[in-house]
């Protein structure tokens, strides 16, 4: 695995940002963690305490299913969709950006920094929750899971994401991901893309130790945002 190199903050570097969903922009931990436990009882599985459902938050519901309490994939395909049955029906509702996001991209929208969410949360869900917020306008796209795609790795959404910015004619010469988890680091690194980390959500001790910065609140953001400069080579 490749990894960015550490920097400091200087201004103009990034030309685009990819944004995490849950634990980054919205913390939705209420509504999955909710829905996680109703999806293993539907399969007969035992429910874990409150410390290890959320670990559910920000990773692919799949691999959470079989890494915290080892379901086989056959078993965690069907609790997957009482899953997203559930949150569909009443998680999302428990839903709120964090304090300080919707001033946050207002900031960066006015710098005319394009933005996009790479979240490992299924697409159709991360758009509804986007303009249920009144922040759907600060993206240039919104891109999630797809289970008939196969998208299902954050790598393959980042990649999907770039995609959809370049064919837009967003310059991703320079693309920085922000997120709360070791998934978002590697999945940024996968394409020698840097990777702040959001300390204000989900993420566990020691999943930050390979981001370029980290940022405990979105307010600290901004000026890394403006951006640290990166020199490695970046996804073309």
């Amino acid at each position: 695995m490749i990894r960015p190199e550490h920097h400091k903050p200087l201004p103009g570097a990034y030309s685009c940002i990819l944004f995490d969903m849950d634990g980054t922009l919205v913390d939705s931990a209420k509504g999955v963690t909710a829905s996680a436990a109703e999806a293993l009882a539907s399969v007969g599985a035992t429910v874990p305490g409150p410390d290890q459902l959320r670990r559910f938050v920000g990773p692919p519901m799949m691999d959470s299913f079989r890494s915290v309490v080892g379901l086989d994939e056959n078993v965690a395909k069907v609790a997957l969709q009482h899953y997203r049955a559930a949150y569909a029906r009443t998680g999302a509702a428990q839903a709120q950006l964090y304090d300080g996001v919707e001033a946050l991209l207002h900031q960066l929208h006015l710098r005319g920094i394009p933005m996009a969410v790479a979240t490992s949360k299924v697409e159709d869900q991360a758009i509804r929750l986007t303009r249920h917020f009144g922040v759907a306008h600060y993206f240039a796209d919104v891109c999630g899971a797809s289970d008939t795609l196969g998208r299902s790795r954050k790598d393959d959404v980042i990649a999907e994401s770039l995609n959809r910015l370049r064919s837009r004619g967003v310059d991703t010469s320079r693309p920085v991901m922000v997120g709360d988890r070791i998934y978002d680091v590697e999945g940024a690194a996968s394409f020698r893309i840097p990777a702040i980390f959001a300390l204000w959500g989900y993420g566990e001790p020691g999943e930050s130790v390979h981001a370029a910065a980290t940022a405990s609140s979105p307010g600290e953001l901004l000026p890394l945002l403006q951006g640290p400069a990166q020199q490695s080579t970046a996804v073309q």
